[in-house]
């Protein structure tokens, strides 16, 4: 089945937009503070400051998401619960910012955030969680062949 693959491209992807996200909020930081823009009055270095950390602490949730999905694809193993919702909110992520990335982007920018997000789905479902094995016969205590008397 192709689902390594598939985790590991997720990963590698998340992983390339982690740094990306990072990058662009460092550059937004700059131009706002080089420019000293202000809205509604704020104070110029805590917009740029703020633009910095949230670019830091979202580049560091994907790059968190990426590394479970490496490490999905690596072993060969369903992830355990709290990954998967993990990857369940990134999914959720990447299909909120496509819807907004429309209107403020483009339709290439949506097209790129619906592709993460299947990526995301089909890694999430090709490694779904297994049922637990159901108890053998002579583990429930039935281990002999003969019927028991009536």
């Amino acid at each position: 089945m192709a689902r390594r693959p598939v985790a590991a491209v997720a990963a590698v992807t998340l992983m390339v937009e982690a740094v990306g996200i990072a990058l662009l909020n460092w550059i937004l930081g700059l131009v706002v503070d080089r420019q000293q823009m202000s809205l509604g009055g704020m104070d110029t270095d805590a917009m740029s400051i703020g633009t910095w950390v949230a670019g830091g602490l979202f580049g560091l949730y994907l790059l968190v998401c990426g590394a479970v999905l490496l490490r999905t694809a690596v072993r060969d193993r369903a992830p355990g619960r709290l990954a998967r919702i993990l990857l369940i909110t990134c999914a959720v992520v990447h299909g909120l910012l496509g819807a907004f990335s429309v209107g403020l982007v483009g339709w290439a920018a949506f097209a790129f955030m619906m592709v993460v997000l299947g990526l995301i789905v089909l890694s999430l479902l090709g490694y779904e969680a297994e049922p637990p094995a159901e108890p053998s016969v002579e583990a429930a205590g039935g281990g002999h062949d003969a019927p028991s008397p009536a």
